[in-house]
């Protein structure tokens, strides 16, 4: 791994990701073994007049000892200084990095109770800086840099140290860092692109999107009246201008909560919460996921889905083509970052409010709207080579989005 790229990829997270103020708190949550590269985060920060950078590290084998040994009644609880420290640092704005970095199967085989009662308490306690976040009241930023139990199971072929280098150059071409400390110029251009195609897409006013591949996906998505597209660049009530994900190919929306119909197949493994699912596919009637089947993980996914009510209907639709630089590594990261933006995907749980006004209203009100309520949000990947999505509009016309996988010619 290359000092000097890697020096760019947190200037890059920093100044460009999060964009942090002067004055301005940073909040980094990352496992003890990215420690160096927290520091490195945490150096720039500091540089750019930062107020005061604080920690919430994580380990994987404390978090594992924990599903395994720890008393049964802590997974129904919080402790009130989590709370604060998450929903306070949120409602004062600070700037969120997330490093994002877990042995993908690092809970396989816990109790999937003890998971969802976790998720519960969880997304109580911390449902005001789910809120905020959502609602982009602050800037956040989700990264990612390799340890050896990831990058194992990336690359099983290799011995530890040369999986982790191959897994580092993954990641810096998959971030546009190569080398030439031009990684902040050549975001500036993706986003560009992906600002345009998101004007066009808003131009349509869609009312639906199909979805049909050989897998077996013929998915019906409603979107709600007034919805609208975001991608890469998102901005705070007050103009700070901040990337969520990097890497970040997508351009996504929020579905009607009761309007989606048929079936979808999973075109990737999902990881989620420690476990991978794999083969999967769900069966849905009116919003609601009726049936949930997988050859890998099953007992997962239905946990997944029964984290609450809203867990069981669609909170996103994403579209990234299948020829994009993640893609193009054929490379699976078992990292939802990074497989996520090398497909097409869809979320159940938890909507962005992306609606006319969406971020003003409470949640009563966007429940009104058709936007989905959850304490969940997780992505699950439908893109592949042969995926066609068809567009309605308004006033009945049917437009091509993407054919053959990728975006067709009136969207390029």
């Amino acid at each position: 791994m290359n000092p000097e790229s890697l020096q760019e990829y947190a200037r890059l997270l920093v100044r460009v990701g999060l964009n942090v103020q002067k004055e301005q708190r940073l909040v980094i949550s990352s496992p003890v073994e990215c420690a160096y590269f927290a520091r490195m985060c945490a150096a720039e920060a500091y540089e750019t007049g930062c107020k005061e950078v604080v920690m919430n590290w994580h380990d994987d084998a404390m978090t594992r000892m924990k599903y395994l040994c720890a008393d049964n009644a802590v997974f129904d609880d919080v402790p009130a200084w989590r709370r604060h420290f998450f929903n306070d640092y949120a409602a004062e704005g600070a700037a969120y990095l997330a490093i994002s970095a877990t042995d993908p199967e690092n809970l396989k085989g816990v109790d999937t109770d003890k998971l969802v009662r976790a998720q519960r308490a969880s997304g109580e306690a911390l449902k005001e800086f789910d809120r905020l976040q959502m609602s982009s009241e602050f800037p956040w930023c989700i990264a990612s840099i390799p340890i050896p139990s990831w990058a194992g199971k990336a690359f099983p072929d290799l011995p530890t140290e040369q999986a982790v280098e191959a897994l580092w150059d993954a990641i810096f071409r998959a971030v546009r860092i190569n080398g030439d400390g031009l990684a902040v110029r050549r975001w500036r251009e993706h986003l560009d692109t992906l600002r345009r195609r998101t004007e066009k897409l808003n131009a349509f006013r869609f009312r639906s999107l199909r979805y049909a591949n050989s897998l077996g996906t013929d998915l019906t998505v409603q979107l709600p009246e007034g919805h609208f597209w975001e991608s890469g660049e998102d901005r705070t009530p007050k103009g700070q201008a901040f990337i969520a994900n990097i890497p970040t190919e997508e351009i996504f929306t929020a579905p009607l909560r009761d309007g989606s119909n048929g079936v979808v197949y999973s075109a990737m493994p999902l990881v989620h919460e420690g476990n991978i699912i794999d083969k999967f596919y769900f069966v849905v009637k009116d919003g609601k996921i009726t049936e949930a089947h997988a050859e890998k993980g099953e007992a997962e996914l239905k946990a997944a889905i029964s984290a609450d009510e809203g867990a069981s209907y669609f909170g996103e639709v994403a579209l990234v083509p299948y020829d994009s630089p993640i893609s193009n590594q054929k490379l699976l990261y078992y990292n939802t970052l990074f497989d996520e933006n090398a497909s097409c995907h869809i979320a159940f749980g938890e909507a962005y409010p992306c609606i006319e006004g969406g971020r003003e209203m409470s949640k009563e009100e966007r429940k009104a709207h058709g936007l989905n309520d959850s304490i969940t949000h997780v992505d699950f990947m439908v893109g592949t080579p042969d995926l066609n999505i068809t567009g309605t509009t308004a006033d009945g016309r049917e437009i091509p989005v993407f054919i053959d996988g990728n975006f067709s010619a009136e969207l390029s």
